[in-house]
């Protein structure tokens, strides 16, 4: 944070007269008065910068019908994110917030989406990777909401992460076509075949970021609040392909979750034992789920925003 030093009137006089003329072997202390008929200065008080939220939005497939229900009943206190970031399924709902929508446009639009629109099947065989969806109908629904609109362009500073297939790390996008990094972000490998971007293949932001916390505190998060929509890879149901694949998924991110949740002010954990990453006709039911996890969690949450909304304003007076 940028430091700011304001020198009173009063201080630029006593500087002034200090070099004319033979100098005082100390000092004037600070607090000494000021000569008769001169006024004396307070130094303008720095206004505080106002707390930077950041809400981070993880993976979970159809799961992540939960953010919109949390978006909602965050919306409802007149809390509002300053920075968004998301993975996989919360990559889908970051980016068509980001564009200014309310929780209750994005409700609508859960509530028409048809599942058929963003999955184009393909044969896995003859290809570089295998994958039985394309991924290219997901970009294309992403870019169509979002009017064509660059990550850069949104209204709400954005970051979308996925993970770089040869190299294993994290990569946040901040710039370019935001339906090829949403669709990078959630191309689940053997499900989705990863997407190539500049010479780099991309696959799920969830192997390396389940919840994009530490993403959106690098964006210039101050508080950040985390949307956890993770399965208990024990209460899912791992039969056929794409479930094993999810369930997989699932396991090898739970070390990485617990950790990264460590590191927001609050986490909101919708419930939904029993619904899979792949049953988007639960979408309703995921909803209101995430706007009761939100509700349950709002003192809590308001109590942690004053905090450090009183922590950031104290810093700055001490300035």
């Amino acid at each position: 944070m940028q430091r700011r030093s304001f020198l009173g009137a009063g201080a630029a006089a006593l500087l002034a007269a200090c070099s004319f003329g033979p100098k005082p072997s100390t000092m004037p202390s600070v607090s000494s008065p000021a000569p008769a008929g001169q006024a004396t200065s307070t130094p303008p008080a720095v206004p505080p910068r106002p707390l930077r939220i950041g809400l981070a939005l993880g993976g979970g497939a159809a799961r992540g019908f939960a953010h919109i229900g949390v978006i909602k009943a965050l919306e409802a206190q007149g809390i509002r994110a300053d920075l968004i970031a998301g993975t996989s399924a919360g990559a889908v709902v970051a980016a068509l917030y980001a564009t200014g929508m309310s929780g209750f446009e994005l409700n609508k639009l859960a509530l028409h989406m048809d599942e058929a629109t963003i999955a184009d099947w393909a044969l896995p065989f003859g290809t570089r990777f295998g994958g039985w969806i394309k991924g290219e109908a997901l970009q294309n629904y992403v870019n169509r909401l979002v009017g064509n609109r660059p990550i850069e362009a949104m209204k709400v500073p954005l970051g979308i992460v996925a993970t770089d297939l040869k190299t294993g790390q994290p990569i946040l996008f901040r710039r370019g076509n935001t339906g090829q990094a949403v669709r990078a972000s959630s191309s689940v490998p053997g499900v989705f075949r990863p997407v190539t971007i500049q010479g780099h293949d991309y696959v799920d932001g969830g192997l390396v970021e389940p919840v994009p916390v530490d993403s959106v505190r690098s964006m210039g998060a101050d508080f950040v609040i985390a949307v956890n929509i993770s399965a208990d890879p024990s209460s899912q149901n791992s039969d056929g392909q794409s479930g094993v694949l999810l369930q997989t998924t699932a396991i090898m991110g739970q070390t990485i979750n617990r950790q990264a949740l460590a590191r927001a002010d609050i986490v909101i954990r919708p419930n939904l034992p029993d619904m899979s990453g792949s049953d988007f006709a639960a979408r309703n039911r995921a909803i209101l789920a995430g706007e009761q996890a939100a509700a349950a969690a709002m003192p809590t949450l308001r109590a942690k925003l004053e905090q450090a909304r009183n922590h950031a304003s104290g810093t700055v007076a001490a300035q």
